[in-house]
């Protein structure tokens, strides 16, 4: 018994002593321990009674304690050449996944219709968020969460307490806060592998050229003016536009790609609703999870169209009412007297 205290003491004593004197100590006292239960001495003996154990147990202790050292001596070399391998082969090449990334997407790259080209078109790909509101914020997240490469949010608003009932890229903490800049701040939180860029400003004729920047544009915002103004500039730049709607249950969804052979947004939507005819969700209100449904669905469709999977919307508006749980799709052709698309062809 007192042959174990005397280790454990030596146990508790290395925080205190040097690490050689400690070591020392053990295999002294080790051999102290053998000896008086090897046939040195006559056994059986009073030391040996006294500092317990036996010949058998303290020879099998020091072979045990031989084998767990190597096996640390050994797996500490192993981790210092792979330290050192880390080294020689550097930081990913720009454009490579790193170790972490593979293990982040894993669950993209099983998928057969995105696998590992589609989820390097998506780190390579650049997609511009109009407005990180409702429909914004599910749209962000999960672009940001399938690894989209760069990502560009433009809202001149700041978060208030009452968008957080459906805005779920802001926090309480962050009222008052740019929601570019709140939004920006989520999604770098969500995924350090991606870039996130805030604009904090308005949409319009002057801040144009950020569409030329991007692959995707994703329009999230309240107001048909800047409805309208996006879809112009999308087309005039050539670039696809995904366009989403909500108000109290219902929702809308469509791909508009006039460069690609759809239609546009003016083609399905000619007129402007008159004035008072379409409320706002601040002015006749919107559920909650709407938002999230419809802009999971945006950026869903994002996913597709940047990996080339399935079917787009393409022609296509779907309409969402979730107060009776219903989808429809309806079919949309180009016009040829469309105001926006046709004089740009």
């Amino acid at each position: 018994m007192i042959g174990v205290l005397g280790f454990l003491g030596l146990l508790l004593g290395r925080k205190y002593l040097p690490f050689r004197l400690v070591l020392g100590l053990a295999l002294f006292w080790w051999a102290l321990l053998v000896a008086v239960h090897s046939p040195l001495f006559p056994q059986p003996n009073g030391a040996g009674e006294v500092l317990g154990g036996g010949l058998v147990t303290w020879l099998a202790l020091a072979v045990l304690t031989v084998l767990v050292s190597g096996y640390r001596m050994a797996l500490a070399g192993l981790r210092r050449r792979a330290r050192l391998r880390v080294q020689e082969v550097g930081l990913p090449a720009p454009g490579a996944f790193a170790p972490a990334e593979l293990d982040r997407y894993a669950r993209h790259i099983m998928l057969r219709e995105i696998g590992g080209a589609g989820q390097k078109r998506l780190k390579q790909a650049r997609v511009l968020v109009i407005g990180a509101g409702g429909l914004g914020s599910p749209a962000l997240l999960y672009l940001a969460a399938s690894g989209v490469g760069v990502i560009g949010v433009i809202d001149p608003d700041v978060v208030e307490n009452s968008n957080l009932q459906r805005q779920v890229i802001h926090t309480d903490s962050r009222i008052g806060t740019p929601k570019a800049h709140s939004a920006v701040a989520a999604m770098q939180a969500l995924n350090p592998f991606i870039e996130a860029r805030a604009y904090v400003r308005r949409l319009d004729a002057a801040t144009a050229e950020l569409i030329g920047e991007y692959d995707l544009i994703l329009d999230g915002s309240d107001n048909f003016d800047t409805r309208y103004l996006v879809n112009r500039l999308a087309v005039a730049a050539g670039k696809p536009l995904i366009s989403a709607a909500i108000t109290q249950w219902e929702g809308q969804i469509s791909l508009y790609d006039p460069a690609r052979g759809g239609p546009c947004f003016e083609c399905v939507f000619p007129n402007r609703p008159a004035p008072g005819m379409v409320p706002s969700c601040a002015e006749a209100g919107v559920a909650a999870p709407l938002p999230g449904v419809i802009g999971a669905m945006m950026a869903m469709e994002a996913v597709k169209y940047l990996t080339d999977a399935g079917e787009p919307l393409r022609g296509r508006l779907m309409i969402y009412d979730a107060l009776y749980a219903e989808t429809r799709v309806i079919g949309a052709k180009p016009r040829a007297d469309c105001p926006a698309c046709a004089a740009a062809d």
